[in-house]
């Protein structure tokens, strides 16, 4: 029985729910789902988030530094050096490579910091020490040069290097006028312990020419000059060491030649300006040695022996007038004609002729009032030596007669104690 009407029927046939074709795409869908869920999604990097790049080995910069050193490239170097240490800052070797490479270009502070990381990674390393000993030295600290030199000698006997940098300091020490009885034995010692444990490496070498100038033996001095920079003709200091003792050798050309090679290497030193221009007048070439010790001032304008070194040779050109004002700046001081300060040398053994030097010129451009003041603060300092007693008595020669600032009818010669 069933209901009139009704729309339910419960004998009426049901509808399938799908075609075969629409079940075999559903199931496809799911097996694409399920693959690309366990083989697709693991692989692939997550959106919006930045792909990672291959990491540099330390090596590879100490690599690149290496090359930038033998290209004289510094600045690009020790960049290269400090990515090396950012990459593994646990690597004492690191630190004391770049802070050898430091010294020999003169950074001595970033040396010495460099050093003070490896002392803390290691603090009875003995190559540091001596590192440590030789960028003070370098900077004219002697007694804790020597302080650091000992420790590293102390740790290792056999440390050739330690030798050469405290032979190197002792002999720097002795030529600077500060050594004492001992220095010039204990340097010579040095420098042969440094030959016997390091007798190849170019600081040993450089050391060795050290200690043979410091003693006058300026051949052999070259020799071993020449040997160290033959391993690196690339640095400053060797060029320069080269050209002094030829120039005390009397090898005018060539130190002339080696002067310039340090200047092309580094322009903004004053010295190998100052001992060309010191070889150019040595030799009567007095206009490129005035050219010289005008550049050796452009390079460092407030360093008063450079003002005196121009002054002299002045006055040695009997340009007493010009020679008064950078002889003045050597002695009391002033401010250039570019407002750069520069601090006067106190009257003392090593500024004394610089004095002597300016009084004379005074004396001779008719200043007599100032010439005289010099002479008095002269013989004040130094009353029974008897050259100065002598340039004294010269410049009241010189202003006999004579007001202040009054100009000679005609000018006098200029006589200076040998």
């Amino acid at each position: 029985m069933y209901l009139s009407g009704s729309k339910m029927n419960m004998n009426r046939k049901r509808r399938r729910s799908g075609s075969p074709l629409a079940i075999l795409g559903l199931l496809a869908l799911i097996g694409g789902a399920l693959y690309v869920n366990y083989f697709i999604v693991p692989v692939t990097p997550p959106l919006f988030i930045p792909t990672p790049t291959p990491t540099r080995s330390p090596d590879s910069f100490l690599a690149d530094a290496r090359s930038f050193i033998e290209e004289a490239k510094y600045p690009q170097a020790v960049a290269a050096y400090d990515q090396a240490i950012q990459s593994d800052p646990t690597n004492i070797n690191t630190y004391i490579e770049v802070s050898r490479v430091q010294i020999l270009y003169g950074d001595y502070d970033s040396a010495l910091t460099n050093i003070a990381n490896a002392l803390l990674l290691n603090s009875n390393y003995s190559l540091a020490h001596a590192l440590q000993g030789w960028a003070l030295g370098r900077q004219g600290d002697y007694l804790q040069a020597e302080a650091a030199l000992r420790k590293a000698i102390e740790i290792d006997p056999g440390n050739g290097l330690a030798y050469a940098f405290y032979a190197e300091t002792l002999a720097t020490q002795q030529i600077a006028g500060k050594g004492d009885l001992t220095t010039i034995d204990r340097m010579i010692e040095l420098s042969r312990q440094a030959q016997q444990y390091a007798g190849g490496e170019m600081e040993t070498h450089y050391a060795r020419g050290l200690v043979l100038e410091a003693t006058g033996n300026y051949v052999d001095a070259i020799n071993e000059f020449q040997a160290a920079v033959n391993q690196n003709e690339m640095l400053a200091d060797l060029q320069l060491a080269l050209g002094r003792n030829y120039r005390y050798d009397n090898q005018y050309d060539m130190a002339v030649t080696h002067f310039n090679r340090a200047i092309a290497l580094r322009p903004d030193d004053p010295l190998p300006y100052l001992y060309t221009a010191r070889t150019y007048m040595t030799v009567g070439e007095y206009a490129k040695a005035i050219q010289y010790a005008e550049q050796a001032i452009q390079q460092d304008p407030t360093d008063p022996v450079l003002y005196g070194n121009l002054g002299t040779f002045l006055f040695r050109l009997a340009r007493y007038g010009e020679a008064v004002e950078p002889l003045q700046l050597a002695t009391s001081g002033g401010a250039t004609e570019t407002g750069e300060p520069v601090q006067g040398m106190p009257l003392d053994e090593v500024s004394v002729e610089y004095y002597a030097r300016l009084g004379l010129s005074l004396s001779l451009s008719g200043r007599c009032g100032e010439a005289l003041r010099v002479g008095q603060s002269i013989l004040q300092i130094f009353p029974d030596d008897e050259t100065q007693i002598y340039n004294v008595g010269e410049m009241s020669n010189n202003c006999a007669g004579q007001l202040d600032d009054s100009v000679p009818t005609q000018e006098p010669t200029a006589t200076e104690a040998p």
